[in-house]
């Protein structure tokens, strides 16, 4: 396992990040739980050290069951967690309809009851999940610090907000962190968000290197998903969006198949050879998964062809 910076503190962190979505056993198709859950020890195991995850997968599912797969190992790793999208259930239970949420109230209910699922005193790195229109961020921040000085929370982190708001909160408030997306179909952040962020000293954690498996050369055009499973509603997995990136997939299936390895592993190894990226977060529901992601560290792209990347292939 490759390492990066020393975050939080003096803990190195993993270029792969277990990514704890599907423990919310929501949004990601048919899947066994408990292989997800031993997918937990195996990244451990394989020096896989950082956990995301958030309070609204599965409504505490993600955290609850994270907890108990990582073990003692839960106060060792660094787990990352996030709030700002509250929730109300439906009476039937099954659903709920979610909402943003970072008044200072929700910023105490939200981290006490985070801490109690993960059963940990203190998260490594707690960030506020997406922007509250509603609640002035100055709010936010001012209850977010009397967390951190009591000690509940170690490094603060914002996730999904836009760089100008980035540098506009971290002019008064010390962000350690930031998580955004990033994947060869979703190059935004590139050049501007990714340099200014190493000039503020803000880790960079992208999340989707797999553009939620877009990439991963197991779906095409006519690949169809239940309505419960969040790819049914995502662009880019129409017709239009194969078509759209069909030479990026194609370069990425020649790769593979030159080097021996995946598809997944080829877009896992592009986004982690940005030396801007901290950390790539990529969902993981299985041990061949996390088995395959930590692999994508295992061989080296050529330069002619990490070229082919350097430039948008939309057409």
């Amino acid at each position: 396992m490759k390492y990066t910076r020393c975050f939080p503190e003096k803990t190195p962190i993993s270029k792969v990040t277990f990514g704890c979505g599907p423990l919310s056993g929501v949004d990601w198709g048919n899947f066994d739980i408990n292989e997800t859950m031993s997918a937990v020890s195996k990244a451990y195991e394989l020096g896989v050290n950082v956990f995301d995850t958030a309070d609204v997968y599965g409504l505490g599912t993600s955290e609850e069951l994270l907890s108990r797969a990582l073990g003692s190992k839960r106060h060792d790793a660094v787990i990352s967690t996030k709030f700002g999208v509250n929730w109300t259930k439906h009476a039937s239970q099954d659903w709920a309809k979610t909402f943003y949420d970072c008044s200072p109230k929700r910023v105490v209910e939200a981290l006490d009851a985070s801490l109690r699922r993960l059963r940990i005193d203190s998260i490594p790195l707690y960030y506020v999940h997406w922007p509250d229109p509603k609640t002035p961020f100055n709010e936010t921040a001012e209850a977010l610090q009397r967390c951190r000085d009591a000690g509940k929370i170690q490094n603060i982190g914002l996730s999904n907000f836009p760089l100008s708001k980035i540098q506009e909160i971290n002019q008064d408030f010390k962000i350690s962190a930031v998580q955004v997306q990033y994947s060869l179909v979703d190059r935004v952040i590139e050049n501007k968000f990714l340099k200014t962020c190493e000039e503020l000293d803000i880790a960079v954690f992208t999340y989707g290197p797999l553009a939620q498996g877009f990439l991963s050369g197991k779906y095409n055009k006519d690949s169809i998903f239940d309505a419960k499973d969040c790819r049914s509603r995502l662009s880019h997995f129409d017709g239009d969006g194969f078509q759209k990136h069909h030479l990026t997939i194609k370069k990425i299936q020649e790769i593979s198949e030159k080097y021996g390895v995946s598809m997944s592993q080829v877009a896992m190894r592009w986004v982690m050879e940005n030396s801007r990226v901290a950390s790539a977060i990529s969902g993981i529901k299985s041990v061949s998964q996390i088995e395959d992601n930590v692999g994508s560290l295992d061989f080296d792209i050529a330069a002619d062809e990490a070229d082919f990347f350097n430039v948008r292939m939309e057409n």
